[in-house]
C-alpha cells in the first residue's frame, strides 16, 4: 500500500458504486476505473442460469480485473497519479464463494492468489450497502437489460455476503479504513448535501493516512 492515494468503492449490485466513484474522481481531479461488466458475454446467461455459468463468469471477471489492476499500478499509481475505483477486486471471492461449487471454488481461488498476490491494496475503502427494496429500485431505474433477471433472492444473499466479507476484511487489515455509508438513508446523486457528507469523511480519512492528493494529481 503506497502513498498515492487508491481509492476503492464497494457493495453490492445497485447500491450506486460507480455513480459515487465518479464524483469523487469529479471532485479530487483522480484518475477513474470502472469495473468492465457489459463485456463479460456470459453475465445475461448468468442470471438466468447460475449454476450452468457461474464458473466462466468468474473467471471472465478475475481476468479482466486483474488485467484493468496491473494498468493503474503500471499507469497511475507508478507515476503518482491517484485512482478511484467503482470495485476492489477481493469481490471476486465474494461472488464465487456465493456461486462456485466447493472444487471450483478451490480452483478458482488458486488462480486468484497467484494473479492478486502482488498487486496493489487500496488506501480507503468506502462501503456502500443498502436493503434489498433499495437495490432493486435502483437497478429497475436504470433499466440494464443484462440485470432484469437478478433473482431478489440472490441479490439478498449477496447483500449478507458483502456485509459478511467487510466485516472480515476490516479484522484482517487493520491498516486499510473502510468507510460505511448505509444506502437507504443517503441519496448522493440527487442530495449534494449527501455527497458533501461523503467526501467530507474521506478527505479526513486521507488526511489521516499523510495521503496528499494535491502532490499526486
Amino acid at each position: 500500500m503506497g502513498k498515492t492515494p487508491f481509492i476503492t468503492v464497494e457493495g453490492p449490485i445497485g447500491v450506486g458504486k460507480t455513480s459515487l466513484a465518479k464524483a469523487i474522481s469529479d471532485h479530487y481531479d483522480f484518475g477513474l476505473l470502472k469495473e468492465i461488466v457489459d463485456e463479460n458475454p456470459f453475465l445475461g446467461k448468468f442470471y438466468e442460469n447460475i449454476e450452468e455459468w457461474s464458473f466462466q463468469t468468474e473467471m471472465f471477471f478475475l481476468c479482466n480485473r486483474y488485467k484493468q489492476l496491473r494498468d493503474i499500478h503500471e499507469h497511475y499509481l507508478n507515476q503518482g497519479k491517484s485512482v478511484v475505483a467503482d470495485y476492489h477486486i477481493f469481490k471476486n471471492l465474494i461472488f464465487a464463494q456465493r456461486t462456485l461449487n466447493e472444487t471450483e471454488y478451490k480452483k478458482y481461488f488458486q488462480v486468484y492468489e497467484i494473479l492478486t498476490n502482488d498487486m496493489p491494496k487500496p488506501n480507503v475503502i468506502i462501503y456502500l450497502h443498502a436493503s434489498l427494496d433499495t437495490l432493486l429500485s435502483r437497478i429497475k431505474m436504470r433499466g440494464r437489460d443484462i440485470e432484469r433477471n437478478i433473482s431478489p433472492l440472490y441479490l439478498k444473499q449477496l447483500s449478507m455476503d458483502y456485509e459478511n466479507a467487510m466485516l472480515e476484511f476490516a479484522k484482517h487489515h487493520p491498516d486499510i479504513p473502510v468507510l460505511r455509508f448505509n444506502g437507504d438513508e443517503l441519496d448522493f446523486v440527487k442530495n449534494p448535501e449527501d455527497l458533501n457528507l461523503i467526501i467530507s469523511k474521506l478527505t479526513t480519512s486521507l488526511k489521516e493516512g499523510a495521503y496528499d492528493h494535491e502532490s499526486s494529481k
